[in-house]
């Protein structure tokens, strides 16, 4: 079941150009910054309430933040939900017809699971469902 909004993902080309602006301008606490080298990206990440704002540098030109960088800018690129069963959550999505980009959980930043909903199926937004790692995949 979703829980709540575990994040935003904001694309950036570099975390060092944008972590000012978050951290002194705006205030919020930077919780870590982490390199996921399985998804080629750096990610910083600000508390704000009880959701987090998730910085993603590409590490290298092949990554799929650097491609979508190319293609559209910097900005949003994602909004995560986070879930207490991520296996039957996206049994779930399945069942009622949504496209998934991940049929199983893979590994995601600050020891979480994650899956990707295809943006057709979730009104052109790139949507993230998301669990720690640890939660029980049980009802």
């Amino acid at each position: 079941m979703i829980k709540q909004i575990a994040h935003i993902g904001i694309a950036v080309r570099s975390l060092a150009d944008h972590l000012t602006f978050y951290r002194d301008v705006l205030g919020l606490p930077l919780q870590a910054m982490e390199e996921v080298p399985e998804q080629k990206v750096r990610v910083a990440m600000f508390k704000v309430g009880e959701a987090t704002i998730e910085l993603l540098e590409p590490l290298s030109p092949d990554s799929p933040i650097a491609s979508f960088l190319e293609k559209r800018g910097e900005g949003l690129h994602h909004v995560a939900y986070e879930s207490d069963d991520i296996v039957a959550e996206i049994a779930h999505l399945q069942q009622h017809g949504v496209r998934m980009l991940d049929q199983v959980p893979r590994r995601g930043a600050h020891d979480t699971e994650i899956a990707f909903i295809h943006p057709s199926s979730s009104g052109k937004v790139l949507t993230e469902i998301c669990q720690h790692r640890g939660e029980s995949h049980e009802h």
